[in-house]
């Protein structure tokens, strides 16, 4: 094994795993080594296609951070929630029905093989592996089935940094008591803690870092000031209900946020565009004033959009669709805007749709995944700008939708304007469904609908790279791999 291994844990979830091994993965790029991203297992609705199949969004994310091509060994267990009690588990990139229905104690020793052969071989073929954990390492309740956390940094004999986030309150006691719930040879693989998401003045802290080295031997390496607007998608749930926006507000776009809403990072470019202001709705009161409404992607649509019906968002859309402004559905949202929801395989649940376009959508037993190029047809009112961008997407979906036979029949017909049942428009021009994920990462789609664009990728992954050489302490990051 050639490869020197950093790895990200953190004291819980949300304290800053995701955003700084990204930045690290841009870090060790930069000083021409070969890097490489893992998270043995992530729990996550945001996925993204690659080869092989899917992984989590932030590995795929982390990935292109380090300047390598992703694939299916950076995160090779997936777990997608179709409900509070139940995942779709994905292996290696592929969909495993008996992973899917085994309990979760026992799931370990069936997939551990594969994890460990995975991080072998990135490991093999690079010069560096920044690892990701997952919640915190010190869930004892968890630690004989782990196998994202300290099992991975024992395989890897890894070097650990362990990141809290100070602005929940807590911190210290976070770091000591995790490190303190480790077996001594654990806790030996941690080599610096991290304070995250810091606001005020950093002299005020002492002198709880020394008195942190005195009782367990480990430095504090870094502070991170809190830093709002680093434009990189953040892993978990609906991340920021502020309103904000760069300049003066000239369009209000509303997200409706369902319990099982996916893929919910791809509305990051919306952020960092100037006079967007983004809205999570969950709400009828969140959509008014929206110039837009946008049915985002679900894992499991007849489930969001029963509870989308209970908090009467089913009216404010169709009000908002009656007063002729823009709604558009991406992939589960698409399959909502249409007649009915039919699933012969019970995959996803039956049941009628909006009513909004007058297509139909049957689940099929296989699972659609696949990157894809398109190009728009004509399309008319809230989305001519469209008409005739090229872009690329990705498509994640059981799903199958077409135009209602019957509706067809007696005259009531979208239009397809994209190929092969991937978009339709109503007759009135401003409710438009589409299954590409990915459509606001595209510059040329943001430059037709907004006459502008948000920062690339690759401007982001070098500003999180500038702000961790920034604020860690001299020579720590290059410690980490000497």
């Amino acid at each position: 094994m050639s490869a020197r291994c950093v790895m990200v844990l953190g004291t819980t979830s949300g304290a800053g795993k995701s955003w700084l091994t990204t930045a690290l993965c841009r870090h060790y790029a930069r000083q021409g080594l070969r890097v490489a991203p893992y998270k043995a297992q992530n729990m996550s609705n945001n996925a993204r296609v690659v080869a092989g199949g899917e992984i989590g969004s932030a590995q795929y994310f982390q990935a292109l951070a380090a300047r390598a091509v992703p694939d299916v060994r950076m995160n090779p267990l997936l777990l997608k929630p179709e409900a509070d009690t139940r995942s779709q588990v994905v292996l290696l990139g592929q969909v495993d029905p008996g992973l899917s229905r085994m309990a979760w104690r026992g799931r370990s020793a069936h997939v551990w093989p594969a994890l460990a052969g995975a991080l072998d071989e990135l490991r093999a073929a690079h010069d560096v592996v920044v690892i990701e954990g997952a919640g915190s390492p010190a869930e004892i309740n968890l630690h004989e089935s782990d196998v994202v956390n300290m099992r991975v940094a024992r395989h890897a004999q890894a070097r650990c940094l362990l990141v809290t986030d100070i602005d929940r309150g807590g911190a210290f006691a976070h770091l000591y008591g995790t490190w303190a719930l480790l077996p001594e040879d654990e806790r030996a693989l941690i080599k610096g803690f991290v304070l995250n998401k810091f606001r005020g003045d950093a002299a005020l802290l002492a002198p709880a870092p020394q008195m942190l080295l005195e009782r367990t031997g480990i430095p504090t390496v870094a502070t991170l000031p809190m830093w709002w607007q680093h434009g990189l998608p953040e892993e978990d749930g609906v991340f920021d209900d502020r309103t904000r926006a760069a300049g003066a507000v000239t369009c209000t776009v509303a997200v409706i946020a369902y319990p099982r809403i996916s893929n919910l990072d791809e509305f990051q470019p919306l952020k960092n565009v100037p006079g967007v202001r983004l809205v999570w709705a969950r709400t009828p009161a969140d959509c008014a004033g929206a110039d837009w409404l946008i049915l985002p992607g679900s894992k499991h649509t007849s489930t969001d959009l029963a509870w989308l019906r209970a908090q009467g968002l089913d009216r404010a859309v169709a009000a908002h669709a009656a007063q002729g402004r823009a709604v558009l559905g991406l992939c589960g949202g698409l399959q909502m805007l249409g007649e009915a929801l039919i699933d012969p395989h019970g995959i996803d649940g039956n049941g009628p749709g909006l009513g909004l376009l007058p297509l139909v959508t049957v689940f099929d037993a296989d699972k659609t995944v696949r990157r894809t190029q398109a190009r728009f047809g004509t399309l008319a009112g809230c989305w001519a700008a469209l008409s005739g961008v090229a872009l690329q997407g990705y498509e994640i979906h059981h799903g199958q939708t077409a135009q209602h036979p019957a509706m067809a029949a007696a005259g009531d017909v979208a239009s397809a304007v994209i190929p092969g049942g991937l978009a339709w428009q109503n007759a009135a021009g401003n409710v438009l469904g589409c299954y590409l994920h990915g459509l606001f990462e595209d510059p040329a789609v943001l430059q037709a609908l907004f006459g502008s664009a948000a920062p690339t990728l690759d401007a982001v992954f070098d500003g999180l790279a500038d702000y961790i050489e920034t604020h860690f302490a001299p020579g720590a990051l290059r410690a980490l791999i000497d």
